[in-house]
């Protein structure tokens, strides 16, 4: 993140001026070296700076959460990536994390407590609704997606795991756009394919990648943006978009970025 506009401070950062952030953002391995994904976190970044949340990140002394080693079977792995990174945030007396990765939020939220590690812990489309329901982030009408139809794609580890649904759909509803749901949603959503550590291993045998099946589902909406809140749904999702040769007319964007698209970030 070169681009001076950014401000992002560290903990170690703050800590060394005496000061401690409203909240730590929690970036995640996706949004730290996934290059489609770091746009999410530049957009997300963007917001923070232009309501002035004070926040911080962890930088290189953020590691991975440890939710794919724990999928995959590894728990000595998760429990020593785990430790770690609890060391971390309670050295620093961390209170509140955002994150933009529904496997991050599951796994510091729901599992980080059972080894010392207890913190309140929102998804970034719970912080998005906040903001706009406080009237920090104001979409005057919308903007340009004014009329357009957006499906939403409910990431596992943040509807069923978390029930979290109406968040992430009164962000989309704020862009004044037509939120066209899929046949299966909420719920009922259809997994993307990749959680539970399947983004890392081949496909089983089968007659469909399962992400082509949810492809398909959003295509029918006839939505020309399919809205995620999840880095694995967003590579998911964009590979079966361009499996249909639809990128052109079809894009898949997280909600962060479409609010700072909104607000002309």
């Amino acid at each position: 993140m070169s681009d001076k506009t950014y401000k992002v401070p560290t903990m170690a950062d703050m800590t060394s001026q005496g000061e401690s952030p409203e909240v730590l953002f929690w970036v995640g391995c996706a949004g730290s070296f996934d290059d489609r994904y770091k746009a999410v976190t530049q957009a997300f970044v963007k917001i923070l700076n232009k309501v002035g949340v004070s926040f911080a990140v962890l930088g290189p002394e953020e590691t991975c959460t440890g939710d794919p080693a724990r999928r995959a079977g590894n728990e000595f792995l998760f429990q020593m990536q785990a430790m770690s990174n609890i060391q971390v945030l309670n050295g620093y007396n961390v209170k509140k994390i955002v994150t933009a990765c529904p496997h991050c939020f599951n796994t510091i939220k729901n599992e980080y407590p059972a080894l010392g590690g207890n913190y309140e812990v929102i998804h970034h489309s719970v912080f998005l609704q906040q903001l706009i329901n406080d009237g920090k982030v104001t979409l005057k009408g919308g903007g340009e997606f004014k009329g357009r139809k957006i499906t939403f794609h409910d990431s596992c580890y943040l509807g069923r795991a978390n029930n979290v649904y109406e968040a992430p759909r009164k962000v989309l509803e704020a862009l004044d756009a037509e939120l066209v749901e899929m046949k299966r949603c909420k719920t009922k959503g259809l997994c993307c394919g990749a959680g539970g550590a399947q983004m890392f291993k081949d496909a089983e045998p089968g007659d469909k990648e399962v992400n082509i099946e949810r492809t398909e589902e959003a295509l029918e909406t006839k939505a020309d943006t399919i809205a995620v809140g999840c880095p694995f749904c967003m590579t998911m999702m964009s590979d079966g978009v361009k499996n249909k040769e639809r990128e052109a007319d079809v894009k898949v964007k997280d909600l962060a970025e479409l609010i700072a698209e909104a607000e002309g970030l």
